[in-house]
């Protein structure tokens, strides 16, 4: 893997984006109006601090999920990454590219949704805010890593799309923001244990209710950023020229 290209990759990704504002506008702005809008549902603080920093990190990664397999998906039946693939740079260098580029825009994403629960929606938690953005930032991408392998399955921007079901709802019904994963059955459970965003949403929960950082909370974040590197190789492996 070249850094130059990787960095080269990501400057290009954010120089198309800064010229498409609706997708930049949604990318930044969506999973905030989604906090807001959550807040005035529930229209009690106690209860939204309870659910809300889990769907700090739901939000992000199922925005990036969607954002990232339509964009690359996109880049391959226009012919860009054909093109692109006829010079000296490797699919690692692509994928890697990419994931840098979302990954700074996931920050923002993540920074601007968190700080607004705080400052203005009454989040309460009790753990550190710094170590709350950081798993928000990996839930996001992990969302994007996954969007990133997906798209090489997918042919048109709609079958895209059609993954999500297959990907990301299945996590967010299992990952134990509906029901406590120990009261599931034995299936469901073990179905849980084996999805990265189950993860993702514990840390999230024992960062509100604890100030502290003990091996579960570091266990936690492990496997979330593990599972986001190895969707990053997998696209990598499987990553094609164009859509046949």
């Amino acid at each position: 893997m070249n850094p130059a290209l990787v960095l080269a990759t990501a400057r290009r990704i954010l120089t198309q984006l800064r010229h498409d504002h609706r997708t930049v506008a949604m990318l930044l702005l969506v999973p905030s109006l989604l906090m807001v809008l959550l807040r005035f549902v529930f229209n009690n603080e106690l209860l939204f601090s309870h659910i809300a920093p889990a769907l700090l990190g739901v939000f992000p990664f199922l925005i990036m999920f969607l954002i990232t397999s339509i964009t690359t998906l996109r880049e391959r039946t226009t012919g860009t990454l054909e093109r692109l693939m006829t010079l000296p740079i490797g699919r690692l260098d692509l994928l890697f590219g990419y994931a840098l580029a979302f990954g700074l825009i996931a920050v923002a994403q993540v920074a601007i949704a968190t700080g607004i629960s705080l400052a203005w929606l009454g989040l309460d938690i009790n753990g550190s805010i710094w170590t709350l953005l950081l798993i928000a930032v990996l839930d996001a991408l992990l969302g994007m890593a996954l969007g990133l392998f997906v798209s090489a399955f997918a042919r048109t921007e709609f079958q895209a799309v059609q993954f999500m079901p297959v990907f990301v709802l299945p996590q967010i019904l299992l990952c134990g923001l509906f029901m406590p994963r120990g009261q599931m059955g034995w299936l469901l459970n073990w179905l849980s244990n084996v999805m990265p965003l189950s993860y993702a949403v514990e840390a999230l929960t024992r960062v509100t209710t604890s100030s502290t950082v003990d091996a579960t909370l570091l266990r936690n974040l492990l496997i979330v950023a593990c599972c986001a590197l190895a969707a990053l190789v997998l696209g990598a492996a499987t990553l094609r020229r164009r859509t046949p």
